[in-house]
């Protein structure tokens, strides 16, 4: 049974997510400011976290910060467009706004358990797109893809993190044990090489290009 902490001080929306939760076969834990949070962390370790941002003592940005290793969904009544940039760039997993269709929460959950659970076997998938991370292959639509060591490091990252954008610079520090010579010019071509090789098997720019940013997958 995968275990989901819901991080939020409104009691209504907690109760309604832990019985939607519950139907669904989930076990919840709760917390209801960011210092409990943190404590719930120290003796948990839940498969998720739905984080709400305007917590009383520490806000969910802040708790986000320490947050490692767990998928976390935000869910914040916060529509600003930067504001989400801010928080996926941070380490969120996703991000909804309130109020939300449960249906579609219920659907984030599922694909960010489901990446997850292929991330910890080694195997890491994004639609057609497979990486095998112990056998360090690729295929896209079973088709392998023939990379080079920066090229693996790159797709690996981004598959790692399915939809958010990763800055230039977070992917270079990331990939830097591995490739050490890799600068910010050279990893555009790099990743422009990658986008060649995948876009030759389908048809399809697999990896988006957020100016002024970095890279996603889509």
């Amino acid at each position: 049974m995968k275990t989901i902490a819901v991080i939020d001080d409104d009691l209504h929306i907690g109760n309604m997510l832990e019985e939607v939760l519950a139907r669904e076969g989930y076990r919840t834990l709760r917390a209801y400011s960011g210092t409990e949070a943190l404590f719930l962390l120290e003796r948990e370790h839940p498969d998720l976290l739905l984080l709400d941002l305007m917590l009383p003592g520490l806000s969910g940005e802040e708790v986000l910060k320490k947050i490692s290793g767990i998928p976390v969904i935000i869910l914040s009544a916060k529509a600003d467009v930067p504001d989400k940039v801010s928080l996926l760039l941070g380490g969120a997993s996703d991000y909804m706004t309130k109020p939300f269709d449960t249906r579609e929460l219920l659907a984030r959950i599922a694909v960010q358990l489901r990446n997850a659970s292929s991330a910890s076997s080694g195997l890491l998938t994004f639609g057609a797109l497979a990486l095998d991370t112990q056998a360090r292959s690729a295929t896209l639509e079973e088709v392998p893809v023939h990379l080079t060591k920066t090229e693996y490091a790159i797709l690996k990252l981004l598959m790692q993190n399915p939809g958010q954008v990763l800055t230039k610079s977070l992917l270079l520090e990331r990939i830097s044990p591995d490739t050490p010579d890799c600068t910010e010019l050279s990893l555009k071509i790099h990743v422009s090489n990658l986008r060649k090789k995948l876009k030759h098997i389908d048809g399809k720019d697999h990896i988006e290009a957020v100016w002024g940013i970095g890279f996603r997958l889509r």
